[in-house]
């Protein structure tokens, strides 16, 4: 084959108390169209979000992502053009980059034919990556609780499949404002105090539990936390009351989405409400930003055609 295309989704990370645990992949979807060339230069073409920053070279995550693949598969990576047309934000903690890993890789792993399972795409994906929460979702799709368990022979990864209510939405509010995830985790304490760390061990208990067993009234309580979100507001001091306006106007839960800036809120119906509510209390505060409506899917990167 000298052609494959692959979908990726955005994705949603700790969803409040689930620190690098918890993701969820969203209906919102970068494509990439991977074309096997016969001789020239390498080279990434990118439209839509990213366009003129990210990388057209060797340096592209998604060509990165596809040559580790090969690299494990000891082949050499062939001579490509990289097409991305591109729908999730950058640096606003939606899994852009995560994306970008998980398609690189799905691609990759047509290509070279290798037949890598999903888990072993999940292992390359979070070592590239350096976190398993947002690569999880996107590689895996769904909800996904996700830890890493180190042993004398290495590390490795479970992750278990949370089944997500029927109907439930996520109305995002994107901002215009960037925090880059480097900056959002030097942000964040070495230690935090035994009561905060019950605090969000009982709340992912409740999270995962209120999605498993279609309970959605505790999203308010179970999508708070102490961990992250409060160290990462003054990167964000608008964040309080967008989260207030989203739970005032109906949302069942609100958190800051991955390292943010994005505010996500989970809702079941009134989503117009909601949305309105959290940009309006975002131009308050003088935060530009989009805000639009989208939803779980259990899909998470995968082949829409080859050639």
């Amino acid at each position: 084959m000298t052609l494959v295309r692959v979908k990726a989704p955005a994705t949603t990370a700790n969803m409040g108390p689930g620190y690098d645990c918890l993701g969820m992949a969203l209906d919102v979807w970068n494509t990439i169209e991977v074309e096997v060339l016969d001789s020239g230069e390498p080279v990434v073409e990118v439209t839509g979000e990213g366009a003129g920053e990210l990388g057209t070279g060797r340096d592209n995550l998604v060509y990165r992502s596809m040559e580790f693949l090969f690299q494990d598969a000891g082949q050499e990576m062939p001579l490509v053009r990289i097409r991305c047309d591109n729908a999730i934000p950058l640096a606003r903690g939606m899994g852009s980059s995560a994306a970008a890993i998980a398609g690189g890789l799905v691609a990759a792993n047509v290509i070279c034919s290798q037949d890598y399972t999903s888990n072993d795409l999940l292992e390359m994906a979070a070592t590239i990556e350096g976190h398993p929460d947002n690569v999880a979702a996107a590689v895996l799709g769904g909800m996904q609780l996700v830890i890493s368990d180190k042993t004398e022979e290495g590390s490795r990864l479970y992750a278990v499949s949370i089944n997500v209510p029927p109907e439930l939405h996520a109305v995002v509010f994107v901002p215009q404002v960037r925090i880059a995830t480097k900056d959002a985790r030097a942000v964040l304490p070495e230690k935090v105090t035994l009561a905060d760390a019950v605090h969000n061990m009982g709340r992912i208990g409740l999270l995962v539990a209120s999605m498993t067993t279609n309970h959605p009234e505790y999203l308010a309580i179970a999508t708070q936390d102490l961990l992250h979100q409060p160290y990462r507001q003054p990167l964000f001091p608008a964040m309080k009351v967008i989260f207030k306006a989203a739970l005032d106007a109906g949302a069942l839960g609100v958190f800051l989405s991955g390292s943010g800036s994005t505010v996500l809120a989970l809702t079941q119906g009134r989503e117009m409400t909601v949305a309105y509510e959290m940009a309006e209390a975002a131009r308050q505060a003088s935060v530009e930003g989009n805000v639009s409506v989208t939803q779980p899917t259990v899909r998470g990167a995968h082949l829409i055609g080859q050639e």
